[in-house]
């Protein structure tokens, strides 16, 4: 069998989770499947797949030949392109995922920008409050919030965001303005568990080389795992929360919201556009990592 169809049905049954998906979804029969994937471990002399009766795993050598591939067959598709007198189209189909709130605050304009931009493409969002696998699950681009610990993925940073801590102006009213964060063991908190998962809230004291980390103990009168939750809680005037910048933009800027505790608040962290292909992805993704950086940025 050719190499590069090899590659295209390895890439598949590690997308499809196996052979019998991956034989449906390319139009082949399960034998032909089987026999492409054995032919390729033979080939390098490597096991890429372990099987057994009810699942087919990758093994570490396998998920990253698997990279490899997709990077490959990407930039063959390019170069076809380019051949054929397409040469600049984007189009196809792209997989973007992202979280829950950020995607519906601040990526859903990028998408809907996207298609009208380029008519010939569509767009499948997965917002979802996990990180997915770009590679087990077929995303091209996942929007991350924080640092990376895995460097196998190109990283193309898109904006910053921050930790802050808010609260609505009648209960700053009602109950003081903290000034310093141990200030806030005096007041109701409201933990929003999927920013702050811990029993504690990390502040700076100080500025540049010489700051200190402080630790407050948060003794929650409302914990919940919805951001969306916390922060209408806060703007209830029930107490005050830590969520990320982005979620209380337009509460901060309506001035429904307040920030406190503003020169303590903890370094921003990094909001960045993940993909496997490297810096040779198909054309699909990079004009719509271009398009996020246009517009995230600014």
């Amino acid at each position: 069998m050719d190499k590069l169809d090899a590659m295209a049905i390895f890439v598949a049954v590690v997308q499809d989770g196996g052979f019998s998906a991956a034989a449906r979804r390319l139009g082949v029969s399960a034998p032909v499947v089987t026999r492409a994937v054995s032919e390729l471990e033979a080939a390098m002399n490597v096991r890429l797949l372990v099987r057994t009766t009810r699942v087919v795993k990758v093994t570490e050598v396998g998920e990253r030949y698997a990279q490899d591939c997709r990077r490959v067959l990407g930039e063959l598709q390019d170069i076809e392109q380019a051949a054929s007198g397409s040469h600049g189209a984007v189009r196809g189909k792209l997989v973007v995922s992202a979280s829950v709130m950020y995607g519906r605050l601040q990526l859903n304009q990028v998408v809907l920008e996207y298609l009208k931009r380029y008519p010939e493409t569509d767009v499948e969002c997965r917002f979802i409050d996990r990180n997915v696998n770009l590679l087990n699950e077929d995303v091209d681009v996942a929007i991350r919030i924080g640092d990376l610990p895995d460097a196998s993925f190109h990283a193309t940073p898109l904006a910053t965001v921050r930790r802050v801590a808010v609260a609505a102006p009648a209960y700053l009213k009602k109950n003081g303005t903290p000034k310093q964060p141990k200030d806030l063991e005096k007041h109701t908190l409201i933990a929003a568990l999927g920013v702050e998962p811990g029993a504690e809230w990390k502040f700076r004291e100080g500025s540049g080389v010489d700051a200190a980390t402080v630790a407050v103990p948060v003794r929650a009168r409302l914990a919940t795992n919805s951001n969306d939750h916390a922060i209408t809680a806060a703007g209830e005037g029930l107490g005050i929360t830590r969520v990320l910048s982005y979620m209380v933009e337009a509460q901060l800027a309506s001035g429904e919201l307040v920030e406190v505790l503003a020169k303590h608040a903890p370094p921003a962290v990094p909001v960045q556009a993940l993909q496997h292909q490297g810096l040779r992805a198909s054309r699909k993704v990079r004009a719509f990592i271009d398009l996020a950086v246009e517009r995230l940025r600014r």
